[in-house]
Parts: structure tokens; sequence; C-alpha cells
């Protein structure tokens, strides 16, 4: 990623918990306002997705865009834009690292090229507002009670899983 936004927040949560929650893609109508549709268009053979089709409304801006995944355990996702109308590119991450003494630092790093002409200045306070938006969103879902009911056995992943090799997810479309 060139030119890119990051930030991160801590949540009151394992890593294992988190990573749950991202990878539930067909909740994203539930917590996150811009996202109104999703279909998962093919996933890996550990089941998480490889290839999701989302569709967005934010308001003046609506788009449908195929992502393709990355998984790296319970450590890290990566996702690149396969197709948008409105976007040339989008590349974007979540990486999770526990905190000594409880809960994880989750940063979120983000690149995003438009088709229209815009300013860089303005492209970074738009990612910078994303970036926020789906922090917020992923930490009141996570340490929310109904996080706790939709994803009981989360914690139950294996540490296994922290050690498992990373997925690369194909761009193809």
């Amino acid at each position: 990623m060139a030119e890119h936004t990051r930030s991160s927040t801590t949540i009151d949560a394992t890593p294992a918990r988190i990573m749950a929650v991202i990878a539930d893609f067909a909740a994203y109508p539930e917590w996150t306002g811009e996202v109104k549709e999703v279909e998962v268009l093919g996933t890996d053979p550990d089941g998480r997705a490889q290839q999701v089709r989302l569709l967005l409304d934010a308001g003046a801006i609506k788009d449908e865009h195929v992502l393709a995944y990355a998984w790296d355990g319970v450590r890290q996702v990566s996702w690149t834009l396969v197709k948008s109308q409105m976007l040339k590119s989008l590349d974007g991450s979540y990486t999770l690292a526990s905190r000594t003494g409880g809960g994880t630092e989750v940063t979120y790093q983000l690149a995003v090229d438009v088709k229209i002409p815009m300013l860089g200045m303005i492209k970074r306070k738009a990612e910078k507002v994303i970036i926020d938006r789906a922090l917020a969103g992923l930490k009141k879902r996570v340490e929310s009670a109904a996080a706790t009911k939709a994803h009981p056995s989360a914690d139950a992943v294996s540490s296994a899983t922290d050690d498992a090799p990373a997925t690369t997810a194909g761009a193809e479309g």
C-alpha cells in the first residue's frame, strides 16, 4: 500500500473473538452502517471467505465492490479490490495483537483510490473517517452481549490457529 491511512484501538476480547466477528460477513449489515448486502463468492479450504461482494450505501455514495481476502490465522486479514464501479483500488487490513494485561490492539490500514479526480488530502480524510467508523463499530460489536451470543465458541479456537500459515486469495474476476 503506497499512501495509506492507519488507526488503532484496543478491544476487550481475544484476537480469536475479534477475528470471528470480522470473518462473519453475513452479519455486516447488522453492525456496519454502509454495508447493505453481502455475498461470499468463494471460500478457502478452511471455510474463510476468499472473495466477497459488498453492496454499499453511504448516502451520496453507492457502490458494489468485490474484494479478495487473505487470512493469516487470527493475526491479520487483508483485502484488495477485484472490481468496483467507483474505485480504482482499495487495499486494507486488520492486524490484531494481544496486549499484555488483556485485550487486543486492532490496527486498521486502508488505501483507496477513486476513479474521479480527488485531492490526496481529501482521500486521506475520507479513509480516516472510514477507519474510525469501522473500528468503533467493530469494538462495539465485539464487546457487546450480542457478539457473545452470536459467537460463543470464538474463544475456543485453538492456539494452533495462531500458527496457521497465511492463506492468500486470488484476485480473479
